[in-house]
């Protein structure tokens, strides 16, 4: 598996670019939003997530973890493929997305493209399953005693281990911050920073 790829961005197209490391030119399928940011000739480093199906190898690349872990988040629901999951990625950033499932906003998901209602309400179904809730209620009391704003921080965690964080890397992140009078995207923005 490749994890990431450094090296000079050779050729941008609409849906990809080739990407030069020693002299080998790597097709990687990016957001439309990701390449507008890309400078051509210039060295970049993106982290990668590569599907092997039975007839196709492709390269998917993305400017930070946090957009990986929501495309591998992404393509585990069901009738999401990765060209839908790039879509979506193109037009909500990971913590909007986080925030959205754990408060059930099917209105801010069916919002985005090739999403419809249904599609929405099993993204949220089928990711929230993935958030352990007895887990994080059971092992977060050290941080309910410390805090008044406990829904926030309740929901912040929910929205990182969404993203891909374990709970006790989230905790620990939080461990020396004064989570009080913060808002849960605040929180969530934090965390991030905390556990980049």
């Amino acid at each position: 598996m490749i994890e990431f790829l450094k090296g000079i961005v050779a050729f941008k197209a609409d849906d990809y670019i080739v990407i030069e490391v020693n002299n080998i030119g790597y097709k990687v399928f990016m957001t439309k939003s990701s390449i507008e940011k890309i400078e051509g000739n210039c060295q970049i480093k993106i982290y990668t997530y590569m599907r092997v199906l039975q007839d196709d190898v492709s390269l998917f690349g993305f400017l930070s973890n946090e957009e990986l872990a929501m495309f591998k988040l992404l393509i585990t629901v069901g009738g999401i493929g990765a060209k839908s999951a790039l879509a979506i990625l193109s037009n909500i950033s990971p913590t909007d997305f986080a925030i959205a499932v754990v408060s059930d906003d099917i209105n801010k998901l069916k919002a985005l493209p090739g999403i419809g209602p249904k599609t929405a309400q099993r993204i949220v179904l089928e990711l929230k399953d993935k958030v352990k809730h007895e887990q994080a209620v059971e092992e977060s009391r050290n941080i309910e005693k410390k805090i008044e704003n406990s829904q926030n921080i309740q929901d912040a965690i929910s929205a990182l281990q969404v993203l891909g964080y374990n709970l006790k890397s989230i905790e620990k992140a939080f461990t020396n911050i004064d989570v009080n009078s913060k808002t849960t995207e605040e929180l969530i923005k934090i965390g991030l920073k905390e556990l980049a």
